[in-house]
């Protein structure tokens, strides 16, 4: 054998370990990443119509750490990329008005939560 031929052995034997190892990274990171969820929902008032511009609240009770995200003109809020393992807390608020808080727990297996909220309490 030639050194050229057992150089491009060696650089093709080198290349295959690196893009095997790329795919099995890939691969890992396709399976963590579909096990993040997503909450996500309608914010709505006492009459059950949707409520633009209300700031909805999603705290991670493990880290403390709050998001909000303010709803669309058709009412809709959405929070991904979450934690499977965290228990987590939504509410929203708009002027005087609070929906109740809803608890989001890590034993829940959903990828996909929906809660609707409604704002029908008075802020304290």
């Amino acid at each position: 054998m030639t050194i050229r031929r057992i150089f491009s052995l060696a650089l093709l034997l080198v290349l295959s370990l690196v893009f095997g190892y790329a795919a099995v990274l890939h691969a890992q990171n396709a399976k963590k990443d579909s096990n993040l969820r997503t909450v996500r929902g309608v914010l709505l008032d006492k009459g059950d119509a949707p409520v633009q511009a209300g700031v909805v609240f999603l705290k991670n009770n493990r880290t403390t750490t709050i998001r909000s995200y303010i709803s669309d003109a058709a009412g809709n809020y959405r929070f991904s990329g979450l934690d499977p393992n965290a228990d987590y807390e939504v509410h929203a608020e708009k002027d005087d008005a609070k929906s109740q808080t809803h608890t989001i727990s890590s034993f829940d297996s959903r990828t996909d939560i929906v809660i609707n909220l409604k704002l029908d309490k008075k802020k304290s």
